[in-house]
């Protein structure tokens, strides 16, 4: 009897430590995918209903099994809301640690130098991983939602590349874009020349709007800034085309007309004198120091050559024989 008992334990501390070998391979094999399997953990789900979302997603594991095997060890008891991914080689204990601590899955989005805002909100309401908090917001409610003090939301966020969790608020991406053009704002203008003919920060933004659509060239952008800093000087409007076509927005059919410079609007700098009411674009670093940084010049003038580059002139006659050469195509 003694002898079939110490038997009995024998084989059941065999089969003991097969599963526990069994579960142990299981758990830390390598999990083969063709593509990475996405998947959301929604606030409250159990360590069970999100290895049940994984496995749904493409994960190719047994989430119940899997479940029991984490309670087993106590690993069921936390699960972080958030969007998780599924790799190739990842095994699923590393999926329920991950689930454990957190480890969300990332996802990235870039806002480009020279965007407007209707662009910007196409962009980031557009995101697939990102909880669209703010689809429905006025420009106002938006600026409201991230503590803008601003009554207009162009040239507000900065354009950058910008690194964030799985189902985060649109919300927070605003309110870090925004947040980051103010340090950059702050920055270039603690940076501004002293004889700058700027008021504020503001202002500094919209002229940097300008330059940034202006121009694209590093070698020209202070050249640039220092024709509109001459203007400004002077009381000289600064008839620049970028705010004549900001100004009609989405019904501007694509080329300049001189009724376009004609037509008197708040963004048409060849009918009134001074900046536009607000910035037209989001200007970038470059365009942002160029603006409080122009270069000593005496030109009040430049036209595009065609190859990319500018041509710059002190007086209205120099001007025009450039815009024959270069726009017209005439000798002077």
């Amino acid at each position: 009897m003694k002898s079939w008992f110490v038997r009995f334990l024998l084989l059941a501390t065999a089969l003991a430590a097969l599963a526990a070998a069994w579960a142990a391979w299981s758990v830390h094999r390598p999990l083969a995918l063709a593509a990475p399997a996405d998947f959301i953990v929604e606030r409250g789900q159990t360590m069970r209903a999100a290895l049940r979302e994984a496995a749904a997603a493409g994960a190719p594991l047994d989430a119940d099994r899997l479940y029991w095997i984490a309670r087993a060890t106590g690993r069921a008891e936390r699960v972080v809301a958030g969007g998780y991914e599924v790799s190739d080689g990842m095994t699923p204990w590393q999926l329920v640690d991950r689930l454990n601590r957190g480890e969300v899955a990332h996802a990235e989005l870039r806002l480009v130098e020279g965007w407007n805002v209707r662009q910007v909100r196409a962009t980031i309401e557009g995101h697939p991983h990102l909880v669209q908090d703010t689809a429905d917001l006025s420009d106002e409610a938006l600026l409201a939602r991230i503590g803008a003090d601003e009554a207009h939301p162009e040239g507000l966020f900065f354009p950058d590349t910008y690194r964030f969790a799985r189902r985060s608020n649109a919300s927070a991406l605003y309110r870090a874009a925004y947040e980051a053009m103010q340090r950059e704002l702050a920055s270039a203008w603690a940076q501004r020349d002293p004889d700058l003919p700027l008021d504020s920060p503001y202002e500094a933004l919209i002229l940097a709007s300008i330059i940034e659509k202006e121009t694209g060239r590093a070698d020209e952008r202070e050249l640039v800034a220092s024709v509109f800093a001459n203007r400004l000087r002077i009381g000289m409007r600064l008839q620049t085309d970028p705010t004549v076509i900001y100004g009609y927005g989405e019904s501007f059919e694509g080329r300049l007309r001189r009724r376009h410079l004609d037509t008197d609007h708040e963004y048409n700098t060849y009918t009134r004198g001074g900046l536009p009411p607000t910035p037209i674009a989001m200007p970038g670093r470059a365009a942002l120091l160029a603006a409080v940084q122009p270069a000593e010049s005496d030109y009040l003038y430049f036209v595009a050559r065609g190859d990319g580059t500018s041509k710059f002139s002190r007086t209205l006659r120099e001007h025009n024989r450039a815009v024959n050469i270069h726009i017209l195509g005439r000798d002077g």
